[in-house]
């Protein structure tokens, strides 16, 4: 059969989805110049359809060897229940499924050498930061266990004073009492350290 520079068929020449089927059964079964002719007939399909679906033709040459050594793989389980061309193209379609779901899931570099400036330039500013993250901790370690057990179970985590008191223990009231007294003392000591700096 006469092909292009390229080793692809003329169009006038390709062979019906019947068959490559034929040819795909007979390659099933271990016929080598079966499988030579199944891959040559469907090969400018298969690279075409993986072009166009990840819009990368660099990416389509290996896409389309690894729909290639899915499908040999797999051959000898096919049962053409459809044509041949469709089960390959179905296989190309998660060959490249694949390839987007492991391109998500791997990490991104980054082209700079400096990735902690790069980081800390991307960061929102006037929002409380690391720094007054731990500050804040600090604040709350030096309340008793009560008062800073009733206040981040109200203030922070927004429980009721019904629900904290549940968890706690103790009456509605004792969690109350424990939460302003909290306020008292982070207030007066952040007081003091305004004052100090």
């Amino acid at each position: 059969m006469p092909t292009h520079l390229s080793g692809v068929r003329d169009r006038a020449a390709a062979p019906d989805d019947d068959q490559i089927t034929e040819w795909a059964l007979a390659a099933a079964r271990g016929d080598a110049t079966a499988t030579e002719e199944f891959i040559a007939a469907t090969r400018l399909h298969v690279w075409r359809f993986i072009t166009r679906a990840c819009g990368d033709a660099h990416s389509a040459d290996d896409l389309t060897q690894e729909t290639y050594l899915r499908a040999l793989r797999s051959l000898p389980r096919f049962a053409a229940r459809c044509h041949a061309r469709t089960w390959l193209l179905s296989i190309a379609r998660r060959v490249v499924v694949d390839r987007y779901r492991s391109n998500a899931a791997r990490p991104r570099l980054a082209d700079t050498a400096d990735w902690q400036a790069a980081a800390e330039r991307t960061q929102q500013t006037g929002l409380p930061g690391f720094d007054e993250g731990v500050a804040l901790l600090d604040l709350l370690e030096s309340l008793d266990r009560p008062r800073r057990e009733s206040f981040i179970l109200t203030q922070v985590k927004g429980l009721s004073y019904e629900e904290a008191a549940s968890i706690a223990g103790c009456p509605i009231g004792t969690v109350r009492s424990r939460v302003n007294r909290a306020r008292q003392n982070l207030t007066r000591l952040l007081e003091s350290a305004e004052s100090a700096a």
